[in-house]
């Protein structure tokens, strides 16, 4: 893409958005002058790609001049891409966006404040579920509307649960003792010989199957574990969230969550992240060698598709000292380059993306739970359809106080780094949770000045 700046048409165009948006179209606003334009659009989960080209096709129908040409990159690779491209000026149009990811957008100055289009088509920001929309928000700017969301729960092997009689419906939790959350995974890890992790003579040093596997390779927010669980006893991360600048990792609700964390793998229920397998707790899961974790909604199709090896089911989250469930609620959104040659077309795609006219093709796909509440009923539907109980991800949704948000902050690359040595260093046995959590907190505050 040239780097070609129109200084005198965007402050026109800036000057008239708010009365005639409209007026700022064509090669007023660095269109192609014929009309027809190709938008790059980028995500990067393969799951939804069929469901996002569905909706590309639509929307060249209704908008014959603009083709949206959709590029799908692995997690990993795609976030190292568009650093690399949004360095070089040469990013995609519209790309979709994860509240870790957009603060460092923001303070670049790499994507498009879209709130005067907003104003000027009147958005129903009511129309998505609570909370999304202020995500995406600083300062009385606007970088993205709501895609989709997910929330967490206790995805377990159905059999195993089943032959070892464990009720997984209405789990208590604590720090001290682990509650009923505990007794179950106990109940549910299995030494070489058959004997569960009750039985007097359990064997922690040989585990044919663990009852819990713990996701530790979670950054800073703990979004697949122990982030909910710390929730639940009490903690929140930091003075205000979204764009707080004190982060409270040492806590000590945060501190004695992770020393239960540790207990886990000291006891043999969860295995000791250095022996822990390369594989990915997906195919951990898969192979049998463990009876629950806690994963995302956005799993749901690996963990209960066909080509899932057990037979899987899911369970809410257990209840914590605070007295109810609770879990990290999160959501995508799509974003505009800021340099973009098609800022109106890149805005008529990212309306379209965020309206039931594209929510509703992805609820029909059953993939993920769109923004838009009446999507996520079709959602829901479609998954019942297929013969899925997916109701325990929606519910904290319907619950006061029953989900609480990710991080929303500057540095999130850094305080990721930070916090993810941290545990680690616990994990392995070479510092305690509070020497560590407190170094960690120092570092990261350090970093807001």
């Amino acid at each position: 893409m040239s780097k070609r700046k129109r200084a005198g048409s965007a402050l026109l165009c800036g000057l008239l958005v708010s009365t005639a948006l409209a007026a700022c179209g064509g090669s007023e606003s660095g269109e192609p002058a014929n009309g027809q334009v190709t938008l790059d659009y980028w995500l990067w989960d393969d799951n939804q790609q069929a469901s996002y080209q569905a909706c590309a096709d639509a929307f060249h129908k209704e908008n014959p001049t603009i083709t949206v040409k959709i590029t799908q990159t692995a997690w990993a690779q795609y976030w190292q891409n568009l650093t690399t491209q949004l360095a070089a000026g040469e990013a995609p149009d519209v790309w979709t966006n994860q509240v870790s990811y957009y603060p460092q957008f923001v303070a670049n100055q790499q994507i498009l404040d879209i709130q005067p289009y907003v104003d000027a088509d009147k958005i129903d920001l009511s129309q998505y579920q609570e909370g999304l929309a202020d995500l995406w928000t600083k300062d009385g700017k606007r970088y993205g509307l709501p895609k989709d969301w997910d929330t967490e729960a206790i995805v377990y092997n159905k059999e195993m649960v089943d032959k070892a009689g464990v009720d997984l419906s209405d789990l208590t939790w604590n720090p001290t003792d682990g509650g009923a959350f505990e007794q179950a995974i106990a109940k549910l890890t299995v030494d070489t010989k058959g004997r569960n992790g009750l039985h007097p003579d359990f064997d922690k040093d040989n585990v044919a199957v663990y009852g819990y596997l713990p996701e530790w390779n979670d950054g800073s927010q703990g979004q697949n574990g122990w982030g909910e669980l710390a929730a639940a006893n009490g903690w929140t991360y930091l003075d205000k969230n979204p764009w707080g600048t004190r982060y409270k990792y040492d806590d000590p609700k945060l501190i004695e969550t992770i020393g239960w964390y540790k207990a886990l793998t000291d006891k043999g229920y969860a295995p000791r992240f250095d022996k822990q397998s390369t594989l990915g707790i997906d195919a951990v899961m898969n192979s049998g060698k463990a009876a629950l974790t806690i994963a995302g909604s956005w799993t749901i199709n690996t963990y209960m598709g066909p080509d899932a090896k057990q037979k899987f089911a899911l369970a809410p989250l257990p209840v914590g000292p605070v007295g109810v469930r609770k879990s990290a609620i999160n959501g995508l959104s799509d974003a505009i380059w800021a340099g973009t040659k098609n800022k109106d077309a890149a805005w008529k795609w990212v309306k379209y993306l965020a309206s039931p006219a594209c929510q509703d093709v992805v609820a029909a796909n059953a993939v993920v739970f769109p923004a838009i509440k009446t999507s996520t009923e079709k959602a829901l539907a479609a998954h019942q359809a297929k013969g899925r109980d997916v109701q325990v991800y929606v519910d904290y949704t319907k619950t006061p106080g029953g989900t609480f948000l990710l991080p929303i902050t500057d540095h999130g690359t850094e305080i990721s780094q930070i916090v993810q040595d941290a545990l680690q260093a616990v994990i392995l046995g070479q510092i305690e949770p509070a020497e560590a959590l407190k170094k960690a907190n120092q570092e990261v505050n350090a970093l807001f000045g």
